[in-house]
């Protein structure tokens, strides 16, 4: 439940922090906002709060023009802390009910269709495709007022296949048409640049130094402000440049992709690599009360890594070397087996190589032991062939492959915030400073403890 002082407090003081947490809804204009909006403040009396946009929706407000509420980061509060409703928010977000049914999608989940509309009723008060829907809006509604993409390519990139439908979807959830959008608010940058917010504060000079220590080259590219990287989703291949504008508390996302249909999930998938939409106020005050006397980074982040697949390589890679050796094997492995990309400037860059490509290679080009090329052939035709593979708990299941291996992945690969690598070497080097931590009271953000300790190894 949303505290009502608490939302006044972070409404008047337009506090960025609560960005994403919270919505604003005015009784008077029928629209809701986020806590940043430059408006001028509205009477208490006239304010009503929501936990989501959707649920503001839901309710019969439409989105704010000027605040945008499709830009706020998302908020880990109302995504639930069921698993089933995670996993079926997860699967939604990228598409699953554009390309399938909801007795698809309930499938996939191992439960009934019933259950899971009363999943949503409970949580959000919509069906499952209402949410859904609403979301797809939002983000064309984000694509509309910051891209110069035709209308037309907007709605192929929000996952509607027919645009009479996207207009009627659009004005029913927005309020507008989308050229009724575009026509009154055209401050947008030429090309594909999206502008993806997130809650301050942001050590973004620690997680640069953090990539930059581990960059492939050719696949990844860091500089002063910004991190980008070759990337593929399922057939789209492109690649991105994220650079920090610490000011306005968000990242200015330049975007080449040669399929829109994959806009949508890539853009989440990005959220999540530079983690985005994790709380630091939050995390870090539970880590300061189970751990007093820890020092803390503020605002550090989880730095990601853009697939499952591709952590589980690094972290194989990685096994019993220094950081220096292991990214010299992967640059190696980038190399030799990666798809060259066509690049205007010349520079040359890969996307990194898939499992396929990996397993049927004998990696003779790679300085390692037989047994670790035995062990990501292994890795990467399994990963090709098991739908269980997706889940780096039942990685140890293979030869070659230890706890620390998985859970490396899972920190990195799905951003899971609760990975404690006790038995990494600059966990232990870390250790014997702070005698006494019991990590176990960290929970349920061990990954973050984690990454904090790193930041302490000398």
């Amino acid at each position: 439940m949303l505290d009502p002082e608490l939302c006044r407090q972070a409404r008047l003081s337009r506090d960025a922090r609560f960005d994403g947490h919270l919505f604003i809804a005015v009784k008077t204009t029928g629209i809701y906002c986020r806590p940043i909006c430059p408006a001028v403040p509205p009477r208490e009396r006239n304010v009503v709060y929501f936990p989501s946009a959707v649920a503001a929706a839901q309710a019969g407000y439409r989105p704010c023009l000027r605040c945008r509420p499709d830009s706020a980061p998302d908020s880990p509060a109302w995504r639930g802390n069921q698993t089933t409703l995670e996993r079926a928010l997860r699967l939604i977000d990228e598409g699953a009910l554009q390309e399938g049914s909801l007795a698809d999608l309930c499938e996939r989940l191992g439960i009934g269709e019933r259950y899971l509309r009363r999943l949503f009723q409970q949580r959000f008060g919509v069906a499952p495709k209402t949410y859904a829907l609403y979301r797809q809006c939002l983000f064309a509604k984000q694509l509309l007022h910051q891209t110069t993409l035709p209308v037309t390519d907007v709605a192929y990139a929000s996952g509607f296949r027919s645009l009479r439908r996207f207009n009627d979807a659009f004005r029913t959830h927005i309020g507008l048409s989308p050229r009724e959008l575009r026509r009154d608010h055209a401050d947008r940058t030429p090309g594909l640049t999206l502008r993806l917010a997130y809650r301050p504060p942001y050590a973004w000079e620690t997680l640069r130094d953090f990539h930059a220590s581990r960059h492939i080259d050719g696949l990844e590219w860091v500089g002063e402000r910004h991190y980008g990287r070759c990337l593929t989703w399922r057939e789209a291949r492109g690649h991105f440049t994220a650079e920090h504008d610490p000011d306005h508390h968000r990242f200015d996302v330049t975007l080449e992709l040669d399929d829109l249909r994959a806009l949508s999930p890539v853009v989440r998938q990005i959220r999540r690599l530079l983690d985005l939409d994790a709380d630091t106020r939050t995390i870090e005050a539970h880590l300061a009360h189970a751990l007093p006397g820890l020092p803390l980074v503020e605002g550090l982040r989880l730095p990601g890594v853009w697939s499952l697949f591709e952590a589980g390589i690094r972290a194989i890679l990685g096994q019993q070397v220094s950081i220096a050796a292991a990214r010299r094997l992967v640059t190696t492995l980038v190399e030799t087996l990666g798809e060259p990309v066509v690049d205007a400037t010349d520079r040359a860059r890969y996307h990194f190589p898939t499992p396929a490509q990996v397993a049927a290679s004998d990696l003779a080009f790679l300085g390692m032991p037989e047994s670790r090329k035995a062990t990501l052939r292994r890795f990467a035709a399994w990963f090709q062939e098991a739908e269980t593979s997706r889940d780096p708990s039942t990685w140890t299941t293979l030869k070659g492959i230890g706890q620390w291996t998985a859970d490396y992945a899972t920190m990195r690969g799905a951003s899971h915030p609760d990975i404690w690598l006790g038995g990494d070497l600059g966990v232990k080097k870390a250790l014997p400073a702070l005698e006494g931590l019991d990590p176990g009271a960290a929970a349920p953000w061990r990954s973050y403890l984690t990454l904090q300790l790193w930041t302490h190894s000398p």
